[in-house]
């Protein structure tokens, strides 16, 4: 009984750790996540890009989140080889640093932790408020954890089973660095195994020796993390990962053997103190980071091991690679040709995710789903590059109307790219839901979300030829199709509420999907009619928000 309290006691303090760790990772995830890539992909020096990777890996409370960020980097080509393993490497001692933080007595300042960050979090309104709170909840949850993990610890220290265990990890150094490794995979963090194993040694359940071992495998096992959760990534984005597995997880079973073979934990501090525990992983780490030198280097075998895979009938369409060149830069009426080029191919990306829709609606689909949130990924990837090909573009002298133009180039891609979300992030889901509900439209509802849809279509055939030509007329009738588009959705809304009150069982059903829909429907063809406005505002035909009123004979385009 005593045996299985225990073993309770200590996996609440154990899962506490963990829950704590990735309170505070979450956190700063969500408060400052956007401003990863550009802290990432702005080092050049291998050496900046170490530090770097160090101050991550202490925000994050994490190398292997470091490490995966880096790998996502190097899918799309935003991070080089050597910049990027110097990042991890980077990431690899900052994490050790955070051991050192957190084994300092700081039970003083727990309560102190609960009273700000839990006031931040629950009285808070401002998101990045609230975020503080968590993050500052999760440090006192952590000092928490370690106190109850200690506690849990005391009582067994003079058990008859426990000497034996630690004595026989003590001896048999090989096996603990295997149970370290292990224990830091499973539970996906190093920083709680080496904190769970420093506090064991700071109570003598078990000796030094062992705690170091554990240690060491702990390492070996955090480089697993990201190779395995790299996995089924492309080989570019693996490379990384699994150069940082091999230099980490060599340099830790040379320094196993080494320590073991040699008594060297004399020179690392106290053989009886936790803190040599904290001493060996620093210097561990520090002395990694000598491979920054030739990081580079590395870069030929790892791509021999894991070369580029050949590209999917995807990537050699010219629909999926990017029309951005940087070599006209210096070129601006080029340059401006190039943005405006990629704003069309990210529409046509948009139309190949929305001409489907109608379909997965009726016969749900889930391999087409996919592909359309597949394509999103494109759609965001190209977003991407406009904004840092125009920001590059914008730093090249341009004269104001060209400034100008380029602003609302980039203004159109990003109203084209949340276009592409309204698909992906709504009306798919909607669409699940549909199946798994087993929902159905009405015939007339059916009838008027296809119309809707329809003409959706068309409007972005539109806002393709007026991207190219600027003519007046096309972005006139852009604009009168907005306006058209939002009187069908409040007439689709009129006569769907009409069904309700005729007791229609089946408008009943799908009464929630059916209004979502055509406001999702409504809300895509309204960013993608944004093209008008520049164009119109340019050419004299805006007044505020309203058309001058002109007569077409081909329109009959008249405010009123």
């Amino acid at each position: 009984m005593i045996i299985i309290s225990f073993i309770v006691e200590l996996m609440g303090a154990t899962m506490l750790l963990l829950f704590a760790v990735r309170m505070v990772r979450t956190g700063i995830e969500r408060a400052f996540g956007s401003s990863f890539k550009r802290v990432v992909t702005e080092n050049r020096n291998r050496v900046s890009a170490g530090a770097t990777g160090l101050v991550l890996a202490i925000i994050l409370q994490s190398s292997a989140a470091v490490a995966l960020l880096v790998a996502g980097f190097s899918a799309t080509g935003a991070i080089s080889f050597g910049v990027g393993l110097s990042v991890v490497l980077g990431a690899d001692l900052g994490s050790a640093l955070l051991i050192q933080v957190f084994s300092f007595d700081l039970a003083w300042l727990v309560p102190v932790l609960l009273a700000v960050g839990g006031g931040l979090f629950v009285k808070s309104e401002q998101r990045k408020l609230r975020q503080a709170g968590r993050i500052i909840l999760g440090i006192a949850f952590i000092l928490i954890s370690l106190r109850y993990l200690r506690e849990t610890m005391d009582p067994i220290r003079d058990s008859t089973f426990l000497p034996v265990i630690a004595d026989y990890l003590a001896t048999d150094f090989l096996t603990a660095f295997i149970v370290g490794a292990l224990l830091a995979f499973l539970m996906h963090s190093s920083v709680a195994v080496i904190l769970m194993c420093v506090t064991l040694v700071s109570i003598g359940a078990i000796p030094v020796a062992a705690g170091v071992s554990l240690v060491l495998g702990a390492n070996l096992g955090s480089a697993i993390i990201p190779v395995w959760l790299s996995r089924g990534m492309k080989n570019a984005a693996r490379r990384v990962p699994v150069a940082n597995l091999a230099v980490r997880g060599s340099g830790a079973l040379i320094a196993l053997y080494v320590i073991n073979k040699f008594g060297l934990l004399q020179y690392f501090g106290s053989e009886t103190s936790a803190q040599t525990l904290i001493n060996t992983h620093i210097l561990f780490n520090a002395l990694l980071l000598m491979v920054l030198i030739f990081a580079h280097r590395l870069e030929r075998p790892f791509l021999k091991f894991l070369p580029d895979d050949l590209p999917t009938a995807e990537e050699q369409s010219p629909l999926y690679k990017t029309t951005l060149d940087e070599a006209v830069l210096d070129k601006p009426h080029l340059a401006i040709t190039n943005l405006k080029r990629e704003v069309l191919r990210m529409i046509q990306l948009v139309e190949t995710m929305v001409t489907p829709v109608m379909d997965i609606y009726t016969k749900y689909d889930p391999d087409r789903a996919r592909m359309v949130l597949s394509q999103d990924t494109f759609v965001n990837t190209a977003l991407d590059d406009v904004r840092r090909y125009a920001a590059t573009l914008q730093n090249t002298g341009l004269s104001k109307q060209e400034n100008k133009r380029v602003r609302e180039i980039t203004e159109y891609a990003i109203a084209v790219e949340t276009a592409g979300d309204i698909v992906a992030k709504r009306m798919i889901p909607l669409a699940k839901e549909m199946y798994e509900k087993g929902i159905r439209f009405s015939q007339d509802g059916a009838s008027e979300i296809t119309n809707m849809h329809e003409r959706t279509k068309a409007n972005l055939l539109l806002a393709s030829n007026l991207l190219v030509s600027d003519d007046l007329e096309s972005a006139r009738l852009l604009l009168e199709e907005k306006q058209e588009m939002a009187r069908l959705e409040r007439k689709s809304r009129k006569r769907h509420l009409k069904r309700l009150s005729e007791g229609v069982q089946i408008s009943f059903d799908s009464s929630d999907i059916h209004l979502e829909t055509v406001g999702a429907l409504r809300d895509f063809n309204s960013h993608i009619a944004s093209a008008a406005y520049p164009l119109l505002h340019r050419g004299g035909q805006l007044l505020e928000t309203r058309l001058i009123e002109q007569d077409y004979d081909d329109l009959d385009v008249r405010q009123r």
